[in-house]
């Protein structure tokens, strides 16, 4: 006779109880193994989203879902291993110049990212607008580049042995409308994280109209959450909450963006993109253990070093030209006065209709689709300059991106400093005090 079965659990959290260890590791054991329905568990994730989950419920979560499939082990590399996550934002390219920085800085970066979905660019997505660039990488290659002195930093697909029970429920939560949960989020996130065998995390948890986390609050009480499973895990592990109200840096878009990354390790790059690297790149250091200063490394050329070597060693030719559009169009200042307002959610939505995102899991995307930033929130602008240009392979996307920006732009006639004024990326910080 089975000790549990899933209308049990699903009615115990359907009426505000909490879960036993013992029924979350035989719910998350019986979905990976096909023998709990996705109806059912699409049940028990809507009971979750009304009903919560404590920290002891939700970090029992997270280990099922970690052994569900493969953890790797770096611990035996002779650099500490450190990994930093973003929960997605528009323009959001940091892990382009940060995991290269934080290599030449001193330690492994086991960076496993995602492809982008919706309006959220992703990390593979944006390199693999490199010449022969590959994204999927065995563990053992894995180990060679982490190692080799002159890489120390892999971004790459997370293996399909890595908890492979979270897979099957992310897809589910999306289209059952049971994405709207912290402790799902949380767990999602951090048992991916945790599976890839890093020693320390660093969190990068947006906040804003183009963040999943709109409000500072929820951001904080999903930082929180993180940094707990971490604690729990065993990981070291802080978040930083950072500004997405408007775009980060000047490009939304893959390649565009990744040009965008090599002006920063060329030293260059936009105030805020350079701001956040080294704020993300400080953290990832410290909980290293590591005494270097990364703004030192940056400036001397070291990060750029290993780019290139990082890039060449899974298939890319960091000297081959990226990819432009066939088609762009500019469109005009509307107005006289300081840029106040540019909302980084329809920017986003304009990129994505404009080829560089997609709408399903598996959807192509264009490398040279995006959006140009020409001016960003505290410029000055003049009626009629080139404000935002707009990159696609498709010509008849353009009108439904225009329609995206319609309303993205506020020029006031004179300098209106909100809460949160462009420059102020970092916003917050949760986790220990740093040494």
């Amino acid at each position: 006779m089975t000790a549990h079965d899933a209308i049990s659990i699903i009615r115990a959290k359907r009426d505000g109880g909490e879960l036993s260890d013992e029924q979350i590791d035989w719910a998350i054991d019986a979905f990976t193994h096909g023998e709990m329905a996705d109806e059912q568990m699409s049940a028990l994730a809507m009971a979750i989203v009304l009903r919560g989950m404590n920290r002891r419920e939700t970090a029992r979560w997270t280990r099922a879902m970690i052994d569900s499939g493969q953890r790797l082990d770096f611990t035996d590399l002779p650099r500490p291993t450190v990994d930093k996550h973003s929960t997605g934002g528009v323009g959001d390219k940091i892990t382009l110049p940060l995991a290269p920085l934080v290599a030449a800085c001193g330690a492994a970066v086991p960076q496993l990212s995602g492809r982008g979905l919706g309006y959220t660019g992703g990390t593979l997505d944006k390199l693999e607008s490199i010449p022969g660039w590959r994204a999927d990488i065995a563990p053992d290659r894995m180990r060679e580049i982490l190692t080799d002195p002159a890489a120390g930093a892999v971004v790459c697909a997370a293996g399909a042995d890595l908890a492979p029970a979270d897979k099957r429920l992310y897809a589910l939560r999306d289209t059952t409308g049971t994405v709207e949960s912290i402790p799902l989020i949380a767990s999602s996130i951090m048992s991916k994280k945790i599976a890839e065998g890093t020693a320390a995390l660093v969190l990068d948890v947006k906040v804003g109209s183009g963040a999943f986390m709109p409000t500072r609050d929820e951001a904080h009480a999903l930082a929180t959450t993180m940094v707990e499973l971490g604690a729990d895990a065993g990981v070291r592990t802080v978040a930083l909450l950072t500004a997405m109200d408007t775009p980060l840096g000047r490009t939304a878009g893959n390649a565009l963006e990744v040009a965008e990354a090599i002006e920063v390790l060329a030293g260059g790059g936009p105030a805020d993109v350079v701001e956040l690297t080294l704020a993300l790149a400080r953290e990832m250091v410290a909980l290293a253990g590591l005494d270097v200063d990364p703004a030192r490394v940056l400036a001397d050329g070291r990060a750029m070093d290993h780019w290139r070597t990082m890039i060449r060693a899974q298939g890319g030719d960091p000297d081959a030209p990226l990819p432009t559009a066939t088609h762009t169009e500019t469109l005009p200042a509307p107005a006289s006065g300081t840029l106040t307002r540019l909302d980084a959610r329809a920017v986003g939505i304009a990129a994505w209709r404009l080829g560089a995102g997609r709408a399903r899991q598996g959807d192509p995307v264009q490398a040279t689709a995006g959006v140009r930033l020409h001016a960003t929130v505290g410029d000055l602008v003049t009626a009629g300059q080139p404000l935002l240009t707009l990159h696609t392979e498709t010509p008849n996307a353009l009108p439904g991106a225009r329609e995206a920006l319609s309303d993205a732009v506020t020029i006031s006639p004179r300098s209106a400093r909100g809460e949160n004024p462009r420059g102020t990326v970092i916003l917050d910080r949760v986790g220990r005090a740093r040494p």
